[in-house]
């Protein structure tokens, strides 16, 4: 393990001294928005924006003018999983945005009166939002777990935002119908902690024990990082966000069908329902280690309809592939880049 992880260093430090640049891209405009509290790791002090929903906390890296960059993070993960790859991408000459997702770090909702929603939908709209608040009318995004997720909706309904994807773990729209289905005993197991989330006990356990939680799933989901506490409190600290807990609960309640959306999201989730292709220029990936629930790659495969690889990042890379694998990921969006042309 100690000479695939130095490998990975080594990796890292070539790709981000090459400078790799992509195929250039639309560049965005200035973003409007005030320095707020810093970040650590590898990331800028932070910036916040407003959207209609939101005042959003995120990561600005690279040039003003440089090729738009949409990272997404998932659960319960925050910016930090980009904390590397990101400023590889930078260097490349991307503008790289981190933004930390509803219910993360400073990130919050304008109105006190809003539903704390996590349903697909409105994590697909607030990446849309962002964009449209920082001026970038397309970007490469990439993503993984929720982020991935919302990345994938984003290419598949407004593929005109979506310059190319990069997506761990591949096509993850799914639907309430599609939840409602039956697993098989051993992939039910998996998702245990979706149906300990639907009962009172999980909401108020999870809310007691947030920090012991997500290191659980942290350890299952990448059985092979050996992650030390400062890299995990680093970003634990973002799931003291006061909207966290609701949202995550929501978020699995409304799978199974146990929790309602929002109106306003409803032709949304129906178009989602219908596992709409995407069309954009596409690398998925997985970590050969993955302990958290994933499809196979020749599962989603007919999904992609553009422009498509498939990557496995080997040596025991789990969930968390961005970060386990910076060089790997950065990379991936590079090509992803070239793809678009």
């Amino acid at each position: 393990m100690s000479d695939t992880l130095e490998t990975r260093r080594r990796d890292l430090l070539a790709l981000g001294a090459a400078g790799l640049a992509a195929a250039p891209l639309l560049a965005g405009a200035g973003a409007q928005a005030q320095t707020a509290s810093p970040a650590a790791a590898g990331l800028p002090p932070l910036k916040r924006v407003r959207t209609a929903d939101l005042e959003v906390a995120y990561a600005e890296l690279g040039p003003a003018d440089g090729a738009p960059v949409l990272l997404l993070h998932g659960w319960p993960y925050d910016i930090h999983a980009f904390a590397e790859a990101a400023p590889i991408l930078a260097q490349a000459g991307h503008r790289v945005i981190v933004p930390h997702l509803r219910g993360y770090g400073g990130t919050r909702f304008v109105s006190d009166q809003a539903m704390r929603n996590g349903q697909p939908a409105a994590l697909a709209v607030d990446a849309r939002d962002l964009l449209d608040a920082l001026s970038i009318r397309q970007a490469v995004i990439g993503g993984f777990d929720w982020g991935a997720r919302t990345a994938d909706i984003v290419a598949a309904l407004w593929p005109a935002r979506c310059k190319a994807l990069v997506s761990v773990s591949g096509y993850l729209i799914g639907s309430q119908a599609a939840g409602a289905k039956p697993l098989p005993p051993a992939a039910e197991l998996q998702w245990w902690y979706q149906f300990y989330f639907a009962t009172e006990r999980g909401r108020a356990g999870y809310a007691a024990n947030t920090h012991a939680f997500a290191r659980l799933i942290w350890q299952t989901a990448s059985p092979q990082w050996r992650f030390d506490d400062a890299t995990f409190e680093r970003s634990a600290a973002s799931l003291d966000n006061p909207d966290h807990v609701a949202i995550t609960i929501h978020n699995y309640r409304w799978r199974l069908g146990l929790a309602p959306g929002e109106a306003r999201y409803d032709a949304i989730e129906a178009q989602l329902a219908q596992a709409p292709p995407i069309a954009v220029p596409t690398i998925t990936m997985e970590g050969d280690a993955n302990g958290a629930p994933h499809p196979p790659p020749e599962a989603y495969r007919a999904r992609f309809t553009g422009p498509y690889q498939h990557r496995t990042a080997t040596g025991g890379v789990g969930h968390n592939l961005p970060q386990e694998a910076p060089a790997d990921f950065a990379r991936a969006v590079l090509d992803a880049a070239r793809l678009a042309g």
